[in-house]
């Protein structure tokens, strides 16, 4: 009997690490129209993180709202977008200058694709031997693409000094990259580029100008949850409180 216990103990464990060794490196998901969200994965202090992307399909072709943080999921990713809609990617923008946004940014403008980030998240780019794309924003721009129209707001410094939000008005789409964090968050996460004493009132920025959003995608967390941006912004004050 003990042997039956630990033979099926056995088969139970080998089967679970297959499971989890089969665990899609890329997911896509509906969110709502034509917009979808992509999830891939990398390791950040030894445990695996997702990190969400967006794109948008048009009549004109897919726009990418930052790029796969795992580097091998740079094609297959165009690849799905192509498979799925048929139309292929033509504008891709990074939301910031660290790697879980513009690593494929080269890649992409090799490919033909029309990349962007600020000016700013240029030059951090560039000091930080980062990838970096082909336009860059002098300013907030609100572009039209297709039957859609969205904008770029740099709302001021909070996780990094370059962050910025894409805001789809009509749609009451917010896509708040890493600056935003999960109703279910425990903190605002990796701060060693960041301005803690900024960081609220940047979120409060962003709060007035995206007025009412349906949906709020952040980077790293779940984003279901309407009430992320209010509980960063809670979690922003308290941690300014903290470095009083």
């Amino acid at each position: 009997m003990r042997t039956i216990i630990l033979t099926a103990v056995f088969i139970f464990s080998i089967t679970n690490i297959f499971a989890q060794a089969e665990e899609p490196k890329l997911k896509i998901v509906p969110l709502t129209g034509d917009f979808y969200i992509y999830t891939t994965y990398n390791i950040y202090e030894k445990s695996q993180v997702p990190a969400n992307g967006m794109y948008l399909v048009t009549n004109n072709g897919v726009v990418m709202f930052d790029t796969p943080w795992d580097t091998t999921q740079f094609q297959p990713l165009l690849d799905s977008i192509k498979s799925r809609h048929n139309k292929p990617v033509v504008m891709a923008f990074a939301t910031h200058w660290h790697s879980d946004k513009t690593a494929g940014l080269e890649y992409y403008r090799q490919q033909g694709i029309k990349t962007y980030t600020t000016v700013l998240t240029d030059e951090l780019s560039k000091k930080n031997n980062k990838k970096r794309a082909e336009f860059l924003m002098t300013k907030d721009t609100v572009f039209s693409v297709g039957q859609y129209s969205f904008e770029t707001y740099y709302p001021g410094e909070g996780h990094t000094t370059d962050n910025i939000v894409i805001w789809f008005k009509k749609e009451k789409i917010l896509y708040g990259g890493c600056l935003i964090k999960g109703a279910d968050a425990e903190s605002l996460g990796y701060l060693g580029d960041a301005n803690v004493t900024a960081y609220a009132s940047t979120l409060i920025n962003v709060q007035k100008k995206c007025r009412n959003p349906k949906f709020i995608i952040i980077a790293h967390s779940d984003w279901n949850n309407i009430n992320s941006l209010k509980h960063s912004i809670m979690m922003a004050k308290e941690l300014k409180k903290d470095q009083q």
